[in-house]
């Protein structure tokens, strides 16, 4: 490579590109190989991402969308505003809601990567989610807590961690007090250093391998490149205005009916722009569910993305067509100090993105997405106790939210929720009864729980696990029991979700959206996640479909009849006149 060229060839682009991803990738390899709980090694919830020195997003591989999209910028930005002076063997811990961070238990590493004449370069980030944060009850997600205070996880707004890769364990001390199970936090603390110091390693190798200089020049006319990409896009989108809105289900601290999610999207082909204002929403509440502000810009875009090509790089380049309007002290705004974020990954997160991407649904066949399934459900859930004298504490994923319908597929079934997009692996249940002090009776796809269309919605999904020689408390914050996953341009709802107690008797107790259910031995927590929403009117779906869903039990031959209109003979093969006369009869109705 020339370092005095001013253009570089698309093969050096793509080279590169190439070789900054797969530095990514070694990141979260080595976050996932060297993890010490299961939502790190086994459900792989962690994002790994490279910035620029000027805290522009330049990679985030492999990564959930709702952790990097927006706000490793600012988490960035707070570190060099901290600490005027940086140094190599710098690292520093982050996990501020008010700082860029999604919310506390998003423990994050930031490595600034300086060259040999102590220039900063890049800033890598790995940031990995934590079961137990030292939130004052065992939980990662605490729907219920009136601010940060009553949430009580230590937050850390870049505070620095290592100097001259030395621990200041002054820190370290302080969470080993605060966590519940300090051994399983500082293992996964160590991975999530060592993967930010990979990351560190191999950016300084590749500088001095190709010139910093050149690496400049990739970095500008990569963003220039994913800037065009983005708005060739957008002007071949329709132009119009949609205001779309979602309705999350009523939690502690919320009005009695829930909160409704108001998105306005504007499409602008000639200004190759895509704007989303979603400033006429609720202030701030009194619960966790409130939005950080890295959330609140990660959102929409996460819908906008979901809805276009998805060849478009995700970079600080595409980015400069997006404008995200936010006001302060919304509850899918800007927080304030003391509120609680400790749920804003999820919950209401997935209220601004749906409606986003049901919005873009509405402007044109072809575009958008159905909603996906409301989470948490209680299958994943937070699981805690005592066991033979020891404490345990962590996440599992053992059933997960349906996808939505697209224009050209049926919805992914382990998507987890659309902020995740899929990248969390559902756990195996061997394992998490190994690791856990738990026994897994049931996990299994429900029938006839998809939301209809051309492009169905996942089914939700069936799960039943008891604890073993102890109480267990099983924390979730499940929406979707009222408000269901919507569908688009004539597709259905998918199924809702709801969580029950079953007794030894085998009495089911319907439980809470928000809770902490203590399980005795002998006992089962039964959770039913939503199903995803669909894409297009139901008489659209191809019969053949149809039959091939009715084979894999995914919908029974009554449903097939009544909703998709398309009759099947008894052995499960096409009944073309019959289907015919169902169709036009339901047409005319």
């Amino acid at each position: 490579m020339n370092a005095s060229s001013k253009t570089m060839s698309g093969v050096q682009l793509a080279v590169l590109t190439a070789r900054f991803e797969g530095i990514a990738r070694k990141m979260a390899n080595t976050l996932h190989r060297t993890g010490r709980s299961g939502i790190l090694t086994i459900a792989r919830d962690f994002s790994c991402v490279i910035l620029t020195a000027r805290h522009e997003l330049l990679t985030a591989s492999d990564s959930l969308p709702i952790h990097v999209l927006r706000g490793p910028e600012v988490m960035s930005r707070t570190m060099t505003d901290n600490h005027r002076e940086l140094r190599r063997g710098d690292a520093f811990l982050h996990n501020s809601p008010y700082h860029g961070c999604t919310h506390p238990a998003d423990h994050s590493i930031l490595v600034p990567v300086l060259d040999d004449d102590g220039v900063h370069r890049f800033t890598v980030l790995a940031k990995g989610h934590q079961a137990d944060c030292g939130n004052a009850l065992p939980t990662t997600y605490m729907g219920a807590a009136k601010d940060v205070y009553a949430e009580g996880a230590l937050i850390f707004p870049a505070v620095r961690i290592q100097s001259n890769y030395k621990h200041e364990m002054d820190i370290v001390r302080m969470c080993q007090m605060r966590i519940r199970v300090p051994e399983q936090w500082w293992g996964d603390y160590l991975a999530t250093l060592g993967s930010a110091r990979v990351g560190e390693r191999e950016i300084l190798a590749l500088g001095r391998e190709v010139g910093w200089d050149v690496l400049e020049t990739y970095v500008r006319e990569w963003f220039d490149y994913s800037e065009a990409r983005m708005a060739e896009t957008i002007r071949a989108m329709p132009k119009g205005r949609v205001t779309r809105s979602s309705r999350h289900d009523p939690f502690p601290g919320t009005p009695a009916d829930g909160v409704e999610i108001k998105v306005t999207v504007e499409v602008d082909p000639d200004a190759a722009m895509i704007d989303v204002d979603v400033r006429d929403n609720p202030d701030c509440m009194e619960n966790g569910i409130n939005l950080s502000e890295g959330c609140a810009r990660s959102a929409p875009m996460i819908g906008i993305f979901n809805s276009i090509d998805h060849t478009v790089p995700k970079n600080e380049g595409s980015f400069r067509r997006i404008r995200v309007h936010l006001r302060d002290n919304c509850a899918v705004g800007r927080p304030m100090h003391p509120t609680s974020c400790s749920v804003a990954t999820t919950n209401l997160a997935d209220r601004v993105a749906n409606p986003v991407q049901c919005a873009i649904a509405e402007l044109a066949d072809g575009l958008g997405m159905a909603e996906t399934g409301a989470c948490i459900p209680a299958s994943s859930g937070v699981v805690s106790g005592v066991h033979d004298g020891q404490p345990f504490v962590n996440e599992v994923y053992l059933g997960c939210t349906g996808g939505a319908g697209t224009p050209t597929t049926d919805g992914w079934l382990t998507i987890m929720h659309v902020g995740n997009a899929g990248m969390c692996y559902q756990d195996s249940i061997e394992i998490d009864e190994l690791r856990h002090p738990i026994f897994v009776h049931a996990r299994r796809l429900m029938p006839d729980t998809e939301g209809a269309g051309r492009f169905r919605g996942a089914l939700s999904a069936y799960s039943e696990f008891s604890p073993l020689g102890c109480d267990m408390t099983v924390a979730y914050v499940s929406d979707g029991n009222l408000n269901p996953a919507s569908g688009v341009r004539g597709g259905l709802a998918g199924g809702p979700s709801s969580q029950f107690r079953k007794r030894q008797d085998g009495t089911l107790d319907p439980m809470p959206g928000c809770a902490e259910v203590l399980v005795a031995p002998g006992e089962a927590m039964v959770s039913i996640s939503c199903g995803g929403g669909g894409y297009g009117s139901p008489l659209e779906r191809r019969p053949e479909s149809v039959m091939d869903d009715v084979r894999e039990g995914w919908i029974s031959r009554a449903r097939a009849e009544a909703v998709y209109g398309v009759a099947l003979t008894d052995d499960l093969t096409l009944d073309t006149a019959k289907t015919e006369r169902l169709r036009a009869q339901a047409r005319a109705a």
